[in-house]
């Protein structure tokens, strides 16, 4: 529970920067152009559950250095069933140092299938690259029913060459309530580590390979009914444009 404190404390600290002119870092971009970018992070397809999902995440943004209209979005649908699962969010952004934007906005939780389910939430984090090239979102959400949760990815680049690159992640979630019609207990939820290693046969266009693990923990685990650890190999593409 103390993470979930420190997270908070963080990112309410973080997005009273929204009101303050970010003058530093705007000094040194000074671009105001309207641009608009898209990334399929993941396209991927997953042969090892007994439902063999496709899944896919996808990151895009309109504006300028400064203020920027972000879009987050991953799910997966099942090929054998028709039943799957997606979060989009999107969020408003504004750059606070050379590094990292504060954003905060709106995501919508939707599951299809037997028992559809839809929740909304508020949203407030930061996105950026911390030293050591390390690229993190933690993320505080507070859902539409008062139940507070917070989110953290990670992902970290080698390149062995220039177009031979392994991407590494980390994710992880806890919450302050259980909330059982979606599987979630009190306290760290889940752990989710991956590693892709991807070839990118045009710069805009990258096939890979992977493994990923989850584990879950504690109450969300016992809802899961399920085993509290387990590994798939994808396979996948990376666009962007």
């Amino acid at each position: 529970m103390r993470i979930l404190k420190y997270a908070f404390e963080l990112l309410v600290a973080t997005a009273l920067l929204v009101g303050l002119p970010a003058q530093s870092a705007h000094a040194q971009t000074m671009d105001d152009t309207p641009h608009a970018y898209i990334l399929f992070h993941k396209l991927e397809y997953v042969p090892e559950p007994a439902d063999q999902p496709v899944e896919g995440e996808v990151t895009s943004w309109v504006g300028g250095d400064v203020n920027r209209l972000w879009l987050r979005a991953e799910g997966e649908q099942s090929t054998l069933h028709r039943e799957g699962e997606a979060e989009v969010e999107a969020l408003y952004g504004r750059l606070i140092s050379p590094y990292f934007d504060v954003v905060a906005g709106a995501r919508v939780d939707r599951r299809w299938g037997a028992g559809g389910q839809t929740r909304g939430h508020l949203a407030v984090g930061l996105q950026g690259l911390a030293p050591y090239r390390f690229e993190v979102e933690p993320t505080l959400y507070v859902s539409h029913e008062g139940n507070v949760s917070a989110g953290l990815a990670a992902s970290y680049h080698v390149l062995f060459t220039q177009r031979l690159i392994l991407e590494s992640e980390l994710e992880t979630s806890a919450a302050l309530q259980d909330v059982p019609e979606w599987g979630v207990g009190t306290g760290v939820n889940d752990l989710g580590l991956g590693a892709r290693l991807r070839y990118e046969v045009h710069r805009k266009v990258a096939p890979y390979i992977g493994y990923d693990h989850h584990w879950t923990f504690g109450e969300t685990a016992d809802l899961a009914g399920a085993h509290a650890s387990s590994g798939a190999f994808v396979f996948g593409v990376r666009i962007w444009r």
